[in-house]
């Protein structure tokens, strides 16, 4: 219940207050109503019904800093993040968001003050940089709102820029191709035969760069020809951080013979919980790329003489996985498991194209199977009749 007393200003006008209790048990008022009636209607709707039907907004929340509340949301969601993406929400955070917003209280940003935010980083970053920041203050809203602190969010309804389809430069390395990259790897000074089966296994599993990096010797089983995908190791922020695959869809790989005879030969030489692919220094194996001259895979592909133009990057050998997989037979489902994919249908999405030959070759197989079931030679002649014709 609502308590409504009157009072006087210090200029000496009247004033009505309310007095009420929210739904904590806690005491607060409502005060500067120049009519009773004001004073009664307020608490009819604001304390009365919406303590009744669980709307009921305190209106002290408003007042709580973005700031407070963007510590108390990154606690909630950091323990179900992986080390790159804290580490990238930290920096959204600090870039786009921290400056404008900390200090505003959260019951004063409206929803055009929110779109005119974005369309400041869009003008200043660019489209693609809009998406974490503003994932960051939806969230932060959004338990605002769970919490009763606002009534409504002002980041629901922002217009956002759609992004173009990114098309990736994606190299499929032949059987021919990966082998000669892998044999050309075994002629590095250091680690060669590591290096050699380390693009074997890459090339042929479809294993991520840290899910590689993470492998252990207890991972393996020789006997019944399958990798045990239980971990990633990423370096972030200058530390090696540990956790589970993508999507945390932990799995088992078959590996192919000739990436079990590359292992075998490294594996003998590890104790069962030590990492399988170690770099020169004992610490796990850094991710390669083109852009590190110095690097051991940039010397390899040099040594090669192939094209700048058709050098692949470590993440083509997962492609190069996916594509021999589908052209060994592999259908949709099996190769979502082999590769940690979260459903089929992303599996779809990534590699499409490694399934328009086998869209193209339906009628030339259907072509196939009614000659055997006809015997006509040649499709088309009669094939209805002899089909339709009864057993």
């Amino acid at each position: 219940m609502a308590n409504i007393t009157r009072y006087r200003t210090a200029k000496g006008e009247n004033r009505y207050r309310v007095r009420y209790r929210k739904p904590d048990g806690t005491q607060t008022d409502k005060r500067g109503f120049r009519r009773k009636i004001d004073a009664e209607t307020w608490a009819a709707e604001h304390v009365t019904i919406a303590k009744a039907t669980g709307s009921y907004i305190d209106p002290e929340g408003g007042k709580q800093r973005i700031g407070t509340l963007h510590d108390q949301w990154i606690a909630e969601k950091k323990p179900f993040w992986k080390a790159t993406s804290g580490s990238n929400m930290d920096s959204a955070w600090k870039c786009h968001c921290e400056a404008k917003w900390a200090e505003r209280q959260i019951g004063s940003i409206t929803h055009a003050e929110v779109q005119a935010w974005v369309g400041s980083i869009i003008d200043k970053s660019g489209a693609p940089s809009v998406s974490r920041p503003y994932q960051i203050m939806q969230g932060i809203c959004s338990m605002a709102v769970r919490d009763k602190l606002i009534s409504s969010n002002p980041c629901d309804g922002i217009e956002l820029p759609r992004l173009p389809k990114r098309k990736d430069r994606r190299i499929y390395l032949t059987i021919t191709r990966l082998l000669a990259l892998a044999n050309e790897a075994s002629n590095c000074r250091k680690l060669g035969e590591e290096r050699r089966a380390l693009i074997l296994l890459l090339g042929f599993c479809g294993l991520r760069w840290g899910e590689a990096a993470g492998l252990q010797r207890r991972d393996l089983d020789f006997d019944a020809g399958i990798l045990h995908v239980r971990r990633n190791l990423v370096y972030v922020n200058a530390k090696w951080a540990e956790g589970t695959p993508k999507n945390h869809e932990r799995r088992d790989v078959p590996m192919p013979r000739i990436v079990m005879d590359a292992l075998k030969p490294i594996c003998e030489q590890r104790e069962h919980e030590e990492r399988v692919f170690r770099d020169v220094r004992g610490g796990p194996i850094r991710k390669q790329s083109l852009a590190r001259e110095t690097g051991w895979w940039t010397h390899t592909l040099t040594r090669l003489g192939w094209k700048r133009d058709d050098w692949p990057v470590p993440h083509d050998l997962r492609h190069t996985a996916a594509s021999l997989a589908v052209h060994a037979g592999a259908n949709v489902k099996a190769l979502q498991r082999m590769l940690g994919h979260k459903n089929a249908s992303m599996t779809l999405d990534v590699y499409a194209d490694l399934f328009d030959s086998d869209l193209m070759d339906v009628a030339r197989l259907l072509d196939a199977a009614v000659q055997v079931e006809t015997g006509v030679e040649e499709c088309g002649q009669n094939v209805g009749k002899n089909v339709l014709k009864p057993a």
